[in-house]
């Protein structure tokens, strides 16, 4: 807890210095935590500019682990405003690459043999990240064929460093909580937990081969877009290896038109694409910058970089297609039921209500030309509307709507005019007609006859747990009481120990400033 004070002591402080403080909203902040802010931005230094950028200094002074908590919180703009989101997008995560021999240490450890019985030829470092770098190799396989692979290896100990700093993350968050329990809409907790899980998987490169090829095997039928192949057997915990992909990136339009590519239909195929893998598959590639997209020379697009991947479950799935159905034609009571339906917003308020503040946002958009109106937009003022129904949160969804608007600027910087809900509507309504159409209905009654199947030969089993419960609050008595009172205390407790690790953590900040 000691170390964790300190450390927060010293983030505090970088983000107190760099400006980063002034981004806080604090009309909603209770007075005491206003209080804390205030005296925070005494320590800012002068000269200091306007903005979020102040958050871009702060992060990439604080280290790798707080750029990568940055590039994620640009992913949800519910907490940290549109400002400040866009402007973490620039965040870069590029490091110095490091030494050449302790690459190929790694990869000997990881893959168990020397690298020159690996590989036929291995370059230097191409690209290097907080948590890897790339390199070009060449393979030969036993027909004889020769293959050309990226091969991402580890950087070493930064496993320990980003658990560490989590820990802090963690911390902090439960201080949040604990001081404005108004933030728990906003989840804070469960955002390090998600960010956790995120960098847990992203350093593990078996994994990001497996979501690489669950991506693959998913659009393995589509024409206009593919995902490189990984090689298993050069691929460990620490060695990620693939196919190489030669192409063109999308931010690169003058390259593509003289390759003789249309941009315009390469436009909608991103579009297109993201939203097949969204409503479609319920799995989708959460980091489509223009850096991790390619054309190649047949003219598909090619994605890379499959460290961050997003998850739709079905009803999140019909909750996006039919939104998004009902917006395109205009059916916003249907729009406000669907969000009912999901459980999204809580029953004690009106449809009717609710369907009366989605109109405010369909009707203004729908006296636009269609190649003015944005998706990812009308999601984001959905869900800025939401809090005034008590939505909680959807952490899934919220990063399926900031990759939508990244897609979005990508679509339409090949296609300035490109419309975006012509080219969503065919995806959304196959999905539709698909899942909730004779066929789909059909399903979901199969589904249901195994579930309730499920729960009859469990019944048993529930039973004998049912009883093994009462027996013992019949033999817990009146003690109930006075647990219910010792949870109370501990509670109070906590309060006042987080309270004063905050102010903790302000006065650390203070005696740094005047060392």
């Amino acid at each position: 807890m000691l170390a964790s004070l300190f450390r927060g002591a010293h983030v505090g402080f970088v983000l107190a210095r760099e400006g980063g403080l002034a981004l806080i909203e604090t009309r909603d902040l209770p007075p005491h935590l206003r209080l804390v802010l205030k005296a925070g931005r005494l320590l800012e230094r002068r000269g200091l500019g306007t903005g979020a950028g102040p958050l871009q200094r702060a992060l990439t002074r604080l280290g790798p682990s707080y750029v990568k908590f940055g590039q994620f919180l640009a992913t949800r703009p519910d907490i940290v405003g549109l400002d400040a989101a866009r402007d973490l997008e620039t965040l870069q995560d590029r490091v110095p690459p490091f030494p050449q021999e302790v690459a190929l240490q790694v990869i000997e450890s990881a893959l168990g043999k020397p690298v020159r019985s690996l590989f036929v030829s291995f370059s230097p470092p191409i690209a290097a990240a907080s948590i890897a770098q790339v390199h070009k190799a060449h393979v030969i396989d036993p027909d004889g064929t020769e293959r050309v692979l990226a091969v991402k290896v580890m950087r070493p100990g930064v496993r320990e460093r980003f658990q560490r700093d989590l820990q802090v993350m963690r911390f902090m968050a439960r201080i949040v909580h604990a001081l404005s329990p108004e933030a728990e809409r906003l989840r804070p907790r469960e955002v390090v937990e998600i960010l956790a899980r995120s960098v847990t998987m992203e350093m593990d490169f078996r994994l990001e081969a497996a979501a690489m090829s669950e991506l693959a095997h998913n659009t393995r039928d589509d024409a206009d877009f593919r995902v490189p192949k990984p090689d298993w057997e050069h691929t460990a915990r620490d060695v990620l290896a693939s196919e190489w992909i030669e192409g063109i990136p999308l931010n690169d339009r003058a390259a593509i038109e003289a390759a003789g590519h249309d941009a315009r239909a390469l436009g909608r195929a991103v579009i297109q694409s993201f939203l097949r893998h969204a409503i479609r598959d319920g799995f989708f590639h959460a980091d489509m910058h223009p850096g991790n997209l390619f054309v190649d020379a047949a003219g598909t697009l090619v994605a890379v970089d499959f460290g961050i991947m997003g998850r739709l479950g079905h009803n999140e799935r019909r909750f996006l297609a039919e939104i998004l159905l009902g917006f395109i034609l205009r059916d916003y009571k249907r729009v406000a039921q669907v969000h009912f339906e999901a459980g999204y917003v809580p029953a004690h308020h009106s449809v009717d209500d609710f369907a009366q503040a989605i109109r405010a946002i369909g009707e203004p958009i729908h006296q636009r030309r269609a190649d003015e109106i944005s998706m990812a937009k009308v999601l984001t003022l959905l869900f800025d509307i939401t809090a005034l129904f008590d939505m909680r949160t959807r952490t899934e969804l919220v990063m399926l709507q900031k990759t939508m608007v990244v897609v979005e600027g990508v679509a339409r910087s090949l296609d300035p005019q490109l419309d975006m809900w012509t080219g969503a509507e065919p995806v959304v309504r196959s999905w539709i007609t698909r899942n909730l159409g004779p066929v789909g209905r059909i399903e979901g009654v199969g589904r249901a006859a195994l579930t309730l199947t499920d729960v009859v030969t469990d019944l048993p089993d529930l039973a004998q747990r049912l009883r093994r419960i009462l027996v013992r609050l019949d033999e817990a008595g009146t003690s109930d009481a006075d647990r219910l009172d010792a949870f109370a205390r501990a509670s109070r407790r906590r309060a006042v120990w987080s309270t004063l690790a905050l102010w903790t953590i302000a006065v650390g900040a203070l005696v740094m400033a005047f060392r």
